[in-house]
């Protein structure tokens, strides 16, 4: 078996598709739960320590949204307090927080999706069916964490010359504002050299080839055959309202129907996948290092 992350990224992008989707469009609260346990513990596989500061912040988005909600929704007709004559009802505050907890999964998803989903596997996926696209996707993912570290480089200058100061407000806006400025200049100038290099290399002359170091295998095939059944059993029963769940004008309670079952089952296993898989491959590395 192979770490999750080397699969073919046509996997790997139906994949987080999946996970992400169903934690998206439903506001169930054990696919919210389930979706959220996937995504940390694939998180904690892979960074280790390192996911905790990011976690965190999920954690605080699901806070704050399950803290602001009862503040501009008020419906519900479980009032736990009443503020300014408006009633804070027990069902805003738990429809907040599985908004939140929307938000806080697909991020984290999408967080794991863009570490593994690198600029040459976008090319990969991208490039047979819109080599423009893939190139402007590719280059802009690239672009970013370049923008991020200029930035910095950027914004240290400023200070060190003494022209940027967080002494109070004002300041602080004039100094961001040129620091931008400069951004925007570099961002600008990095885009006509890096034509003019494209330009010098023949890019757009003839026909366009590619190379890629990806195949699809058969292990490719029996992977993604099982996360589209496990995302068609989950589909299926929210399809037929097995996983129906309602906040307003009461919490409903989840219904413990066998398609509601399935499809728990079937959606705690896609979200488990990665994270699985990567158990297994560290357990089989260990166990290879004790045979040496």
């Amino acid at each position: 078996m192979r770490a999750f992350g080397d699969y073919n990224p046509a996997v790997i992008f139906v994949y987080f598709m999946a996970a992400a989707g169903c934690a998206m469009f439903s506001m169930n609260p054990v696919l919210l739960a389930l979706s959220l346990a996937g995504a940390f513990l694939y998180c904690l596989c892979r960074e280790g320590g390192r996911c905790a500061k990011p976690c965190l912040f999920f954690a605080a988005v699901i806070l704050a949204s399950a803290a602001i909600n009862p503040f501009f929704n008020h419906n519900g007709v479980t009032v736990l307090f009443v503020m300014n004559n408006n009633p804070v009802t027990l069902e805003a505050v738990l429809y907040g927080a599985a908004a939140g907890g929307a938000i806080a999964s697909s991020l984290m998803w999408f967080r794991s999706f863009s570490a593994l989903m690198t600029s040459d596997r976008i090319l990969y996926l991208l490039g047979g069916i819109s080599p423009k696209l893939a190139l402007l996707v590719s280059m802009t993912l690239r672009y970013i964490p370049l923008f991020g570290v200029q930035y910095k480089k950027t914004s240290d200058a400023q200070r060190a010359l003494g022209l940027y100061s967080d002494a109070d407000i004002p300041d602080a806006i004039r100094g961001g504002t040129r620091v931008f400025s400069v951004m925007v200049t570099w961002a600008l100038e990095n885009g006509i050299v890096t034509a003019d290099s494209m330009e010098a290399r023949g890019y757009g002359i003839g026909r366009r080839t590619n190379f890629a170091l990806c195949r699809f295998r058969r292990s490719d095939g029996i992977l993604l055959i099982l996360i589209l059944v496990m995302l068609g059993i989950t589909a299926a029963g929210s399809l037929a309202g097995a996983l129906g769940f309602a906040y307003y004008p009461a919490v409903k309670s989840v219904t413990a129907t066998v398609m509601g079952l399935l499809s728990y089952i079937s959606y705690a296993a896609l979200a488990l996948l990665p994270s699985a898989m990567s158990l297994c491959e560290e357990i089989k590395w260990r166990y290879l290092k004790s045979k040496i």
